[in-house]
């Protein structure tokens, strides 16, 4: 039998990561068949063996948008034809400028401004940091379970005993913990005391297991961390920018956090971070001589125009009809659900759920056979994370629907 182009690329791209990156970033599943993306458009994303998937993953959620969406194309080339490289906090550039003011403008207090960063945990860390300067102290209460980043300071709220463990010794001892969740007032007798720097939460617990809060929750942390004079860090890096909802998902109980922490979505498919915070705490980075925290690619050129772009889309109207769209799709998945198993989500967040061990994984791996690419994880490995893009098409739904429902027994 002949080898074809595809199978010959896929092999030469599998020996390539298994000879020359480190184990545990080289993307090779131990048990499964290895998968090599070689293109992305809108919903779907095809391997180099020329097979389509229906991507509920999407870059981690990344892709609330899809797959290379065509405004973003668009101002992504434009932008290669002026400049493709900045020079991070020496010389600006327009579309990060840009980006700056409309970002302030969607912020939720009158007075905003924004620390541009490289990722999602590059903007933990500069929350965080916001924080110590703003306040002068050092503590920080974080919440189980939670994943904040795995750099060295977003790793320390970031909840998940096999992340930090191996690097304990390099971490400062400053990070109180409660459940995700719990009686507010055990909040409100820790941050009493005055010693916290800053309160750091998820909205929506998103890695660790797509949990949502009890109602009102969140409001109850942001008063008391008001109340105390603590910081409050809202990490809508995964949730932000309509993937629940709302432009922000904390936004439910009104009052807004002093800082919140952005990624993912807004890029569009290009690395960037960004936080927003209210003047007086950001004012508190002004210092003579060089900038306190920085990186060679911090207001990148490209990823801004990228995320202005992004922001155009969501402006359109067609956003809200197609996110009550995704919604309804996914939520008629609880409709029929065989015992042991339970759906959750709201908008376009949602996460299957398994009492027993191993069934997460083997559903996983079923969808893929069927062409729908989803994720399984959280600390047991016990839940389906569901991160289906808003351009998904009627037909695109349907197909969705009617595959999980089959593999998940239900009676469609």
């Amino acid at each position: 039998m002949t080898e074809g182009p595809g199978e010959a690329s896929h092999r030469r791209v599998v020996d390539e990561l298994r000879r020359y990156e480190a184990p545990g970033i080289n993307t090779l599943i131990e048990g499964e068949s290895d998968l090599v993306l070689a293109e992305g458009q809108g919903a779907r994303v095809t391997d180099l063996r020329g097979r389509s998937y229906l991507d509920l993953i999407g870059g981690f959620g990344v892709a609330l948008l899809g797959h290379r969406h065509p405004r973003v194309m668009a101002a992504v080339r434009e932008q290669m034809d002026r400049l493709v490289h900045g020079l991070g906090d020496v010389y600006a550039n327009e579309p990060r400028a840009r980006l700056a003011r409309r970002l302030a403008s969607r912020a939720p207090w009158p007075h905003a401004r924004v620390y541009p960063a490289v990722s999602g945990a590059d903007a933990v860390e500069i929350a965080l940091k916001t924080a110590v300067l703003a306040t002068g102290r050092h503590r920080v209460l974080a919440f189980e379970p939670a994943y904040h980043g795995l750099t060295l300071g977003a790793l320390q709220p970031t909840s998940r005993e096999a992340f930090r463990s191996p690097f304990e010794a390099h971490a400062a001892e400053h990070v109180a913990r409660l459940p995700f969740g719990c009686d507010p007032e055990r909040v409100r007798t820790l941050l009493a005391a005055g010693e916290f720097a800053a309160v750091i939460f998820e909205p929506v617990v998103g890695r660790e297991g797509v949990i949502f809060p009890p109602a009102s929750w969140v409001g109850d942390v942001l008063r008391t961390a008001r109340d105390t004079d603590t910081v409050s860090i809202a990490d809508e890096i995964f949730t932000g920018f309509h993937r629940t909802g709302p432009r922000f998902a904390h936004l439910g109980d009104g009052e807004p956090a002093d800082l919140i922490c952005c990624g993912k979505a807004l890029g569009g498919g290009f690395p960037i971070g960004v936080v927003l915070g209210r003047a007086e705490l950001l004012d508190a980075w002004r210092a003579d001589g060089e900038a306190r925290h920085t990186a060679t690619f911090v207001g990148h050129p490209l990823a801004s125009a990228a995320a202005n772009a992004v922001l155009d889309v969501l402006d359109e109207d067609w956003i809200e009809t197609r996110a009550a769209a995704v919604e309804h799709a996914f939520g008629s998945l609880g409709e029929d659900l065989p015992a042991g198993v339970s759906l959750r989500g709201r908008g376009a967040l949602w996460a299957l759920d398994f009492q027993r061990a191993g069934d997460a994984g083997r559903l996983q791996r079923a969808a893929r056979d069927a062409g729908i690419l989803m994720l399984a994880g959280g600390p047991a490995g016990n839940v389906v994370q569901l991160l289906p893009p808003l351009v998904l098409s009627d037909d695109e739904l349907s197909e969705i629907v009617d595959t999980l429902s089959g593999l998940l027994g239900g009676r469609r």
